[in-house]
């Protein structure tokens, strides 16, 4: 399942906004993303997506579900009404060929607008839940034909995705069935404590049958160390291993290769722990960044997991996942692998983004990304290899360094251009004292400066 276009009228700052969404054209990538300074309505871009998407799961679940009605107060000043339109497709066996002149795909292609007018207002905008019905339809036909038909994830991550604690102690009985993995996946404000929940839960269920890490630590002290009586513990163990669990736990790894052995711990007291570069610590010793990412990875493929029951690597499975300043907490290392580590490790979900980080849209090839600016939302040409410089320059229209010294060097550089000796030297004396000696700028102030004295030596 795939959202093939967007449009949005009388939302936020938008009188009419219309965009393609990878895959679209010569972009074969499954990630859009959008840029712009604060306020340009990027989040207002995922609120919408979710919003209209909130009907498809709503009806997954209910054959007359409603979902999410638009804010009245996201519907642009002076008009009436707003709307989300959808253009969404979904292979349901029509093998008509999409692109092949005079064949229809009609079949496979599923519009849908969710509209909203104001108190007291005439409405000029109507919503039209055919598409939306049709699809859901569609699903529920394969959940009764099949129990465990494969669902597609749709999941909506805000800035309010903070982790502060983890939790433990399960609070009432929770049940983790398939239909659970759309259980507050379209909230502004996950918090996460289900990811905790559950993984606690599965590896409970995963203990029963197989031996936990407790109970080997235990019967390593009864073997030692010797080889073939461990070797036969570890594959016991692997052989019942919750397929959940591991796709989870890879999925984490595959973002952070450094950690390894995910589990929950129940001595010296219960507490989720994590193997660091080998080293065993607890989770909420982790950075925020750390905490952040994990929960994030581990919230998908949770999601994922439980929606595809029958799929050996539930990871493969079909998906629509919105991250709103996906790039938030993350080392500039973490940033700039972002987008590759997505599609790899979640092939078949379509991810569209916010950022305000340059290494997050210049590391990757194919990627859609448009820029929201005061006049138009406009189409960039592809950044995969521009240096973050260049992407603060011309696309973030920031400055690569602070704005002061930005213009002493600049003033520096004309002083050498224009043969000012004696105004140069002093200049470069005053940035030496402000900037490292060693600052690369300076350095090449430095070598301008002598060549421009020996060049007026020769001509004198």
């Amino acid at each position: 399942m795939e959202v093939k276009k967007l449009t949005l009228r009388n939302i936020g700052r938008f009188d009419t906004l219309e965009v393609l969404l990878a895959p679209a054209g010569n972009k074969q990538s499954n990630v859009t993303v959008f840029v712009g300074n604060n306020g340009s309505g990027k989040t207002s871009i995922l609120k919408s997506l979710a919003t209209s998407l909130s009907w498809l799961v709503a009806r997954i679940q209910s054959e007359k579900g409603v979902g999410s009605p638009i804010p009245e107060l996201v519907i642009k000043n002076e008009a009436s009404s707003a709307s989300v339109n959808l253009d969404v497709y979904h292979f349901t066996g029509n093998t008509a060929d999409p692109d092949a002149e005079g064949e229809s795909d009609d079949g496979n292609y599923f519009p849908w607008r969710v509209a909203r007018t104001r108190k007291g207002r005439k409405a000029s905008l109507k919503s039209d839940y055919w598409g939306v019905t049709s699809l859901a339809n569609h699903y529920r036909t394969l959940l009764s034909q099949n129990d465990k038909s494969s669902l597609p994830l749709i999941a909506f991550y805000s800035v309010e995705r903070v982790v502060i604690d983890i939790p433990l102690k399960i609070k009432g009985k929770h049940s983790f069935l398939q239909l659970d993995g759309y259980d507050k996946s379209l909230s502004q404000g996950v918090d996460f404590r289900r990811f905790f929940e559950w993984f606690r839960e599965r590896e409970d269920t995963e203990n029963e049958s197989s031996i936990s890490d407790d109970m080997l630590e235990q019967l390593r002290l009864v073997f030692g160390h010797d080889d073939e009586s461990w070797a036969k513990l570890k594959e016991i163990k692997a052989s019942k291993r919750d397929i959940q669990l591991a796709a989870v736990r890879s999925a984490i790894y595959a973002f952070m290769p450094e950690f390894s052995n995910l589990r929950v711990r129940r001595k010296p007291r219960l507490h989720m722990s994590i193997d660091k570069n080998g080293k065993t610590l607890n989770v909420a010793q982790l950075s925020q960044g750390e905490k952040s990412l994990i929960a994030l990875i581990g919230d998908i493929a949770r999601r994922l997991a439980v929606m595809n029951p029958s799929l050996d690597n539930p990871l493969i499975g079909d998906g629509i996942v919105l991250i709103d300043e996906v790039d938030m907490h993350l080392h500039p290392k973490w940033q700039r692998r972002l987008i590759h580590q997505l599609t790899s490790t979640f092939p078949q979900c379509q991810f569209v983004l916010t950022t305000h980080s340059p290494l997050v849209i210049s590391d990757s090839e194919g990627v859609l990304t448009y820029l929201i600016n005061e006049d138009e939302v406009q189409e960039l040409p592809s950044l995969y290899g521009q240096d973050a410089n260049t992407v603060l320059l011309d696309i973030m229209d920031t400055d690569i360094r602070n704005a002061v010294i930005n213009e002493k060097l600049t003033l520096l550089y004309d002083s050498i251009h224009d043969s000012e000796i004696e105004n140069a030297k002093q200049q470069l004396t005053e940035l030496q004292h402000t900037l490292p000696i060693d600052n690369i700028e300076l350095s090449k102030a430095r070598l301008l400066l002598r060549k421009k004295e020996l060049n007026l030596e020769r001509d004198n």
